[in-house]
C-alpha cells in the first residue's frame, strides 16, 4: 500500500507528539527506570542460570532476584541508617564541642581578620552542648532563661515538625522508588529477551548491532557499579587504618562519611582526612595532623587512582582521562545517578563510531 506525502508526514507528527507524552509520562520514574535496567543487565547471567535451575520458569526466576535484590538493598540501608544514628549523634556532639573548644578560638583568632570573622560567624550558628550535672543555674539564671523560654519552644517545635515532615517526604520518596524499580526489574527480567529481540528488529540498525550496544551497556554498567563500590570500601578501609594510628574521636564516623565521599569524585575520600586532621590539630595535635594529611593524600587518595582504572580497564574500552571527566559531566549533569549515566553516555558514543567505522564507513566510501 502507497502512503501519500501528507498521511505520512501527519503520521510522524503524531509519533513525535506521543513521543514527547511518554517521556514526559515515564519523567518521575526516570531515575528508578534506569536503576532497574542497569541491574536487569547487570543480572541476566544470573537470571538465565536460575531460570535453567527451576525447570524452565522465568517468572519464578525473576521474582527471587528481585525478592533477592529488596533484601539486599533494604537489609543494608537499616543496618546503615542504624549506624549512623548512633555514630552520627556522637560524632554530631563532639563537632558541637570541638567548635566551642578552646583550641578552635585559638587557632580562628590566628586567621586574617576577614576569615575570623567568618570563621566566628559560622561558629557562632553551632549550639553548644552543656553539661547538666556539672552546672546548677542559680534562680536569676533560671529567671533569665524563662523569659525566653516560650519562644524559644515554639521555634524548636516547628523546627522539629519541619524536620519530621521533610524526613517523612524523603523517606516515601525513596520507598516509592525502590519499589517501582522492583517492579521494573522484575518484568524487565521476565521479557528482557522479547524485548531486545523487538527492539533488534524495530530500530534501523543492522541485525546483531542493537545486541551489541547492549553488550557494551552491560560492560560498562559491571566495570562502573564494580570499580566504584570496591574503591570506595577500599578507600574506606585505608583511612581507618590512619584515623586508628593518629587517634581520630570517632575514627567509624569519619569512615562512615569516607566511604560516602569517595563516590564524589570532584571532592575525594581525602577530603575528609583532611577534616579530622583539622580536628587534631585543633586539639592539639599537630604531629598526627601532619600525618594524616599525608596519608591521606598519598595512601588515601592515591588509591582511587590505582584501583579504579584497574577495575575499569576490563569493561571500559576508553582511556582513563575519558573515565574521569565522564563521571565528573555525568555527575554535574543528572547528580549522583550521572556517575553511572555519564560512562553510559560516553561508551555509547564511542560504540556507535566503531560501529560507523566498521559497518557504514567502507560501505559510503564503496
Amino acid at each position: 500500500m502507497t502512503i501519500d506525502q501528507p498521511a505520512r508526514r501527519f503520521f510522524f507528527l503524531l509519533l513525535a507528539g506521543a513521543t514527547v507524552l511518554v517521556a514526559w509520562t515515564a519523567r518521575p520514574l526516570a531515575t528508578p527506570l534506569f536503576l532497574a535496567t542497569v541491574l536487569a543487565v547487570v543480572l541476566w547471567p544470573v537470571h538465565e542460570w536460575l531460570t535453567a535451575k527451576l525447570r524452565k520458569r522465568p517468572s519464578l526466576s525473576a521474582a527471587a532476584l528481585a525478592f533477592g535484590t529488596a533484601l539486599l538493598l533494604v537489609a543494608p540501608i537499616a543496618a546503615l541508617s542504624a549506624f549512623v544514628v548512633k555514630e552520627g549523634s556522637a560524632g554530631i556532639e563532639f563537632a558541637s564541642t570541638f567548635a566551642h573548644s578552646d583550641g578552635l578560638t585559638q587557632l580562628v583568632a590566628k586567621l586574617p581578620a576577614p576569615l575570623e570573622k567568618l570563621a566566628n560567624d559560622v561558629l557562632a550558628h553551632v549550639p553548644e552542648e552543656h553539661d547538666d550535672a556539672s552546672s546548677t543555674p542559680t534562680k536569676d539564671a533560671k529567671a533569665g532563661k524563662d523569659e525566653g523560654a516560650d519562644e524559644r519552644a515554639t521555634t524548636a517545635g516547628g523546627q522539629a515538625v519541619a524536620a519530621v515532615g521533610n524526613a517523612a517526604k524523603a523517606t516515601g520518596s525513596l520507598l516509592f522508588g525502590a519499589a517501582m524499580m522492583l517492579i521494573a526489574l522484575y518484568f524487565l527480567l521476565l521479557h528482557g529477551e522479547a524485548l531486545v529481540a523487538w527492539l533488534d528488529g524495530l530500530l534501523p540498525l543492522a541485525r546483531g548491532q542493537t545486541r551489541e550496544l547492549l553488550t557494551e551497556f552491560k560492560s560498562v554498567s559491571y566495570a562502573v557499579v564494580v570499580s566504584t563500590v570496591v574503591t570506595s570500601a577500599v578507600q574506606a578501609a585505608a583511612a581507618l587504618v590512619g584515623y586508628l594510628i593518629a587517634q581520630v574521636p570517632h575514627p567509624i564516623f569519619f569512615t562512615g562519611v569516607t566511604f560516602f565521599v569517595a563516590f564524589i569524585p570532584a571532592v575525594g575520600a581525602a577530603s575528609v582526612c583532611f577534616v579530622a586532621a583539622l580536628v587534631l590539630f585543633a586539639t592539639g595535635h599537630p604531629y598526627m595532623a601532619v600525618f594524616l594529611v599525608a596519608w591521606g593524600l598519598l595512601v588515601v587518595g592515591l588509591v582511587d587512582n590505582l584501583v579504579k582504572p584497574l577495575l575499569m580497564k576490563s569493561g571500559m574500552h576508553m582511556s582513563g582521562a575519558i573515565v574521569f571527566f565522564a563521571l565528573i559531566g555525568g555527575l554535574s549533569a543528572f547528580g549522583s545517578a550521572g556517575l553511572l549515566i555519564g560512562p553510559l553516555v560516553v561508551a555509547l558514543f564511542l560504540a556507535l563510531l566503531r560501529i560507523y567505522q566498521r559497518d557504514f564507513k567502507k560501505t559510503t566510501r564503496a
